[in-house]
């Protein structure tokens, strides 16, 4: 055993982050043991702070300390359209982008049977009692590209469209800036799909 008890049990809880192999979270923890106890110290402690003080949002499921994350919480947004995504970064994403000004709800991952996540998991239910409110008139499903996103977004789009809300997809294609010779196939697909006038 080249390390103490101690020091191994911090390069484990350090291999929780995503993308942290054991050589990653083995360099961590030295780096933060060897030259920047200060460092780690302020981390232990705004990670205590942010454990117990930030939860989710009532309306959307944003991560917040309040009632109601900044965006529920604002009158300039347009509460009369709803975008799906699937986790919290996906809302920091479209944000970023500016080119949306209504408001979310994050289901907190993809429909995936095999590892045990259904409706209830991703609270489609709390999704459909927003609905029941009577604001929202279109949903824009934002899934990611990915087989259980799709899968998420079809099942959502049949669940809702009964509802008498309108049901969209965002449009998938061609990043700006890069060349069409390196597109993969499905990727051209739907490029192609979701095509607008000009």
């Amino acid at each position: 055993m080249l390390y103490s008890p101690l020091l191994l049990e911090l390069i484990d809880a350090l291999r929780c982050l995503p993308g942290v192999g054991p050589k990653t979270a083995q360099r961590m923890a030295f780096h933060m043991l060897d030259r920047d106890r200060d460092g780690a110290q302020q981390l232990a402690r705004v990670m205590g702070r942010a454990l117990e003080h930030i939860g989710y949002c009532e309306r959307c499921r944003m991560f917040t300390e309040e009632k109601l994350c900044k965006i529920c919480a604002s009158t300039q947004r347009d509460p009369s359209q709803l975008c799906v995504v699937e986790t919290p970064a996906d809302v920091v994403a479209v944000e970023v982008s500016g080119g949306f000004s209504g408001l979310y709800f994050v289901l907190m991952g993809h429909l995936s049977p095999l590892d045990g996540i259904g409706p209830d998991q991703l609270g489609v239910d709390a999704l459909e009692r927003r609905l029941d409110e009577g604001e929202v008139h279109e949903v824009i499903l934002a899934t990611n590209p990915t087989v259980e996103g799709e899968a998420t977004a079809l099942y959502l789009a049949r669940l809702l469209k009964p509802l008498g809300v309108r049901v969209t997809r965002i449009a998938m294609g061609i990043p700006v800036g890069s060349d069409l010779e390196y597109a993969d196939e499905v990727t051209m697909s739907r490029a192609m799909e979701g095509r607008r006038d000009l």
